[in-house]
């Protein structure tokens, strides 16, 4: 297929219209015909099914649906490119880092560098650190953060800041002046769990399940983002990393770390065979002297 016979097939797929196709691509609908009958030819299958005057995509083109989709995304990412070669700025900073650093540390962190290095864009996403893992190899970002190091060949990780897990308990939950609260306390409590397979959740599990009775779990959750939200809507309590807590206090909650404590840490993972620019040793150093004044 070529570049054309792709464009047409998205805008086909959009309009589900020739007349509406060939107007997206500046073409006449004879020409936008022509093309998609000869894409058509070229694969051996049908794209689309004419129904009551309209294109109705096949299975087939569903399929490829997907495919194509992630191309356009590739070209936007390519004239992205091409216009800051174009104004001459810096190549951008394309950071990732899991949900619950993208709430606070990350935008602080960003914006902080972006007053130093005006001339570097930067691109910040949200993943889970499998994904997160993913997308350094693939080289769609240069740096990730995370609370948990994952072990891999390519992959450097530095240590930027070190905290405790935290109870988040409905508001009066804790004694005044409680400064923290015991594993042992939470034997048939009403907890909200973090679903996944997330290290610190399973060591956690483990003490938890060793108790007597048993904490009651009926409600599990996919980020400590959630849990929060979960505490606050009355469905128990929840052990969260550090930076949710921060939030967690500001908006009401009871908040404590756990005893005896257990750490937790946040990393900076970034790929072996690249030098990292200015603009990134300078965001790592930014992101530790926040998380640090965040934990303190």
């Amino acid at each position: 297929m070529r570049l054309r016979h792709i464009e047409v097939i998205q805008a086909t797929l959009q309009s589900g219209d020739l007349g509406a196709a060939a107007e997206q691509l500046q073409l006449t609908v004879e020409a936008t015909d022509h093309l998609l009958n000869d894409v058509e030819r070229e694969l051996g299958f049908l794209l689309f099914a004419r129904v009551r005057g309209k294109l109705q995509p096949t299975p087939e083109a569903r399929e490829l649906q997907g495919g194509i989709e992630q191309l356009y995304a590739g070209l936007d990412k390519l004239r992205q490119q091409a216009s800051a070669l174009r104004q001459h700025q810096d190549p951008p900073l394309r950071v990732v880092s899991t949900a619950t650093l993208g709430q606070h540390l990350l935008p602080q962190s960003l914006a902080a560098l972006r007053r130093r290095y005006r001339e570097t864009p930067c691109h910040l996403a949200s993943a889970n650190t499998q994904a997160i893992v993913r997308s350094l190899l693939l080289h769609e970002s240069q740096v990730g953060f995370s609370l948990h190091a994952p072990e891999h060949p390519s992959l450097h990780q530095q240590a930027l800041a070190q905290g405790k897990l935290q109870l988040l308990a409905p508001h009066g939950w804790l004694q005044p002046r409680q400064k923290y609260v015991g594993v042992q306390e939470l034997a048939g409590q009403a907890m909200v769990g973090l679903d996944g397979e997330d290290p610190l959740s399973a060591a956690l599990d483990a003490r938890l399940t060793a108790l007597r009775p048993v904490p009651i779990v009926q409600t599990r959750v996919q980020t400590y983002q959630m849990m929060r939200s979960m505490v606050e809507a009355g469905e128990g309590l929840a052990i969260v990393d550090p930076f949710t807590a921060l939030g967690a206090k500001a908006a009401g909650l009871d908040v404590c770390p756990l005893a005896p404590a257990v750490p937790i840490t946040l990393y900076a993972l970034t790929l072996k065979e690249h030098s990292p620019s200015s603009a990134l040793r300078a965001l790592l150093e930014i992101v530790a002297e926040h998380a640090k004044v965040m934990l303190g």
